[in-house]
């Protein structure tokens, strides 16, 4: 199975989220992998929202190495594209198209190796293969799978996120949060009427800029952060309004636990603030001694050139699911997009990372299977 190919198939399929509709895109892995030897098993969250969990292996005393990826892509934004952004156009060395860096790339890799590798697979450990749907709106796939019992427990790891080919160990965390004040509304002529939900959201605007987490930085991952990337409220220019909310995007390192944060930023906000989750996912962090690490690392250096320092990704990704649901096997996230094209316009991978991609995983499961 040519990964290149693979790639160019996937992208033809619109899965911009939302909404999404993975299904037609899983069933089309699913075949291909089922064809080589693989049991599979399709978990729907929502209509025509599917994962998939493909497995080849004998189950024997060693877990299973698991590769895992989303196939579900942004929508293609305000900009004007200059390419086709689902018929996976190439020049240069680059092919293009909405998910060809986040992430479908990285899933045609792992799956083009787990393929090649299928007529050995029977009598080993084996690989294991989580296909999921909605990771770009808070691993809802990945959670479905989770809490239907549909994932087994692996021995490693493998989420091909874009890196460039370069092994990382973690990912920050991401707690997202909706801040509510509420008002009485009263003509905007006779503001002393009314209380002012606007002015009670600015005020906890000014607070959370200044809000210090007292967390210790992580050697990696640095410090937590906060952003507040949205205020709305209001209704119209002649009113006092009565209601506002305000996005709140926090990401944590590991030593930082949401539910304490929570409890802390809404006593710290007082009692005008009402806090709700929008998105609790938990940092993901693998220690760079282990030695299944220090392997990735070797060949991560030895095909693509990605030199063995310890490094993190700032995005989160559904190994913050995955990982736990697993039983924490140590999890590295690598794969053949560029961090700095995810989510862009003419969003591509470069072919020659898509083939180290290959080689990469290929040798990774040679090595967990002892082929």
């Amino acid at each position: 199975m040519n990964a290149f190919d693979l790639t160019r198939e996937l992208l033809r399929f619109n899965t911009v989220n939302p909404p999404g509709e993975e299904e037609a895109c899983v069933r089309h892995l699913g075949r291909m992998l089922e064809a080589a030897g693989f049991m599979i098993d399709e978990h729907a969250f929502a209509p025509h929202r599917t994962s998939l969990v493909a497995r080849l292996g004998n189950g024997g005393p060693t877990p299973p190495i698991c590769f895992a990826g989303h196939i579900d892509t942004v929508p293609l934004g305000g900009m004007p594209w200059t390419r086709d952004a689902f018929a996976g156009e190439t020049s240069n060395g680059r092919l293009y198209g909405r998910g060809s860096t986040d992430m479908k790339s990285g899933v045609a890799a792992f799956v083009a190796a787990a393929v090649a590798a299928a007529p050995r697979l029977a009598s080993t450990p084996g690989v294991v293969l989580v296909i999921t749907a909605s990771e770009e709106t808070a691993c809802e796939g990945a959670r479905h799978l989770a809490s239907v019992g549909a994932l087994p427990r692996a021995g490693a790891i493998v989420v091909g996120e874009p890196t460039g080919n370069a092994a990382c160990v973690g990912h920050k965390g991401a707690l997202w949060l909706e801040a509510r004040t509420s008002g009485v509304t009263a003509h905007g002529s006779l503001p002393e009427h009314g209380v002012n939900a606007v002015y009670k959201a600015a005020r906890a605007v000014l607070m959370l800029e200044k809000y210090e987490f007292g967390a210790t930085p992580h050697p990696v991952l640095g410090r937590p952060t906060l952003n507040v990337g949205y205020l709305h409220g209001g209704l119209n220019v002649n009113s006092v309004p009565d209601a506002a909310v305000i996005g709140i995007d926090i990401r944590t390192i590991p030593s930082v636990r949401h539910p304490a944060l929570h409890d802390h930023l809404a006593s710290h906000l007082g009692p005008d603030v009402v806090l709700s989750t929008l998105t609790d996912s938990d940092a993901v962090w693998t220690n760079p001694d282990d030695p299944w690490v220090h392997e990735v690392m070797e060949v991560a250096e030895r095909v693509a050139g990605s030199p063995p320092d310890v490094r993190a990704v700032s995005y989160f990704t559904d190994a913050s699911v995955l990982t736990p649901a697993m039983g924490d096997a140590p999890t590295v996230i690598i794969g053949p997009g560029e961090i700095e094209l995810m989510h862009r316009t003419d969003e591509y991978c470069l072919v020659e990372r898509l083939e180290q991609a290959v080689d990469i995983y290929g040798e990774l499961i040679r090595r967990w299977c002892r082929l």
